[in-house]
């Protein structure tokens, strides 16, 4: 008989009953410190004060009343993200995957209010991850995503990831943009070099297309900066938000230039839920947080401190860790042995981490921790590690 919730989920034995900062607490009282943070999404740890006070300070007064309206809360959301990127406006969605759809629907809109109809086509990336929507799943293109939910959109042309000549072939007459993660999350934290970037840019501007990136997992201060293409020293047309700039709180968004978003005029785009007063007055908050003094230099720093203690979990464990990559507090262990056995010996040990493609653990903290958590997450997985080690032996 089929499970009363559908289950499209292998999950954890494990039921959380309430958070404090980087700390889960389960309804047996046990407490694990939360190196996933909800996959990049509890940027400020759990129950932080600032939240809280801003969710219940708007749950007393107004929950929802629709686009029809005015609604304060996007304006002044909207006004910190444009003074703070690229953009000149955004629309403000309920989740990631409607912030990606935004973004490929006002690329194709764009162009065709510039009389180019024809351009309909995205070059994406394979290893990407974009959502789990029809749309956002063909751009994929995995067949762990698109497998028995066929026949999938035919307009997305998939290059390999970092092949510059495949890249140059696939544009065409008909492309509308190329879409991009500054640092694939799912496909295994796999940063985009910022020359690549700066190369990318300049080729969409040659041929009139677009340039997207998809910043869900990587952008909101994850990497050090508050975007992560921000070290690259170039500008996307369009950019999708979700994950970390609610806190916890569903919450998304799509970036546009005034260029870009020329097409999107009213009723073109539409959403009943999304920027409701609840998410925008928690996401304003996050982003007050982000960009104070000293928040994204606290991110670098404990990053570096991170950084170099997994290196050293590496050089004592090579048979279980090859190597460290990402970028800031985005990193990722690819591992020798099976990635979810890390998972598993991890969460054992009060422990929680994050599977990815390519054998990759990942491993997500929250952007508040301080060097003793750190340190109590490195002694953790040190203990994982050896765990596993004396397993194979014994094996």
């Amino acid at each position: 008989m089929i499970s009363p919730v559908m289950p499209t989920y292998a999950r954890a034995p494990l039921s959380f009953e309430r958070g404090e900062g980087c700390w889960l607490i389960d309804d047996k009282g046990d407490r694990y410190l939360d190196f996933g943070a909800g996959i990049a999404v509890n940027a400020l740890g759990h129950a932080h004060p600032a939240l809280v006070e801003a969710l219940s300070d708007q749950a007393r007064r107004l929950w929802h009343t629709s686009n029809l309206y005015r609604v304060p809360g996007q304006e002044k959301l909207a006004e910190l993200l444009i003074e703070h990127t690229f953009a000149d406006t955004v629309f403000f969605t309920n989740s990631g995957a409607e912030a990606m759809e935004g973004c490929l629907k006002a690329a194709r809109k764009f162009h065709s209010h510039n009389g180019s109809p024809e351009r309909t086509r995205f070059v994406t990336f394979e290893g990407s991850f974009h959502g789990r929507t029809m749309f956002t799943i063909a751009a994929a293109g995995q067949d762990k995503l698109v497998n028995g939910f066929g026949p999938m959109p035919e307009c997305f042309d998939r290059v390999p990831f970092g092949d510059h000549e495949a890249l140059k072939a696939a544009i065409g007459p008909e492309t509308a943009a190329v879409v991009i993660e500054p640092v694939q999350g799912e496909g295994g934290i796999v940063p985009v070099p910022a020359q690549c970037l700066k190369g990318l840019r300049e080729l969409c501007d040659d041929h009139g297309v677009l340039l997207i990136f998809d910043e869900i997992q990587c952008g909101m201060g994850r990497t050090g900066k508050l975007f992560a293409h921000e070290w690259s020293g170039i500008e996307p047309d369009l950019m999708a938000v979700a994950k970390g700039i609610g806190g916890g709180f569903p919450v998304g968004a799509f970036l546009a230039t005034e260029t870009a978003a020329a097409g999107m005029t009213a009723g073109t785009h539409g959403t009943t839920y999304g920027g409701n007063p609840l998410a925008m007055a928690v996401a304003s908050k996050v982003m007050e947080i982000m960009i104070a003094p000293g928040f994204l230099e606290h991110v670098s720093r404990v990053s570096g401190a991170l950084r170099q203690g997994l290196e050293g979990l590496v050089a004592a464990h090579p048979d279980v860790f090859e190597h460290v990559r990402g970028e800031g507090l985005m990193l990722g262990l690819k591992c020798k042995t099976a990635n979810m056995d890390v998972v598993n010996s991890a969460r054992e040990r009060g422990l929680l981490l994050v599977p990815a493609g390519d054998n990759v653990v990942r491993i997500l903290p929250p952007l508040i921790i301080e060097q003793a958590e750190i340190d109590e997450a490195l002694r953790r997985l040190e203990a994982a590690a050896t765990s596993l080690e004396s397993g194979e032996k014994a094996a």
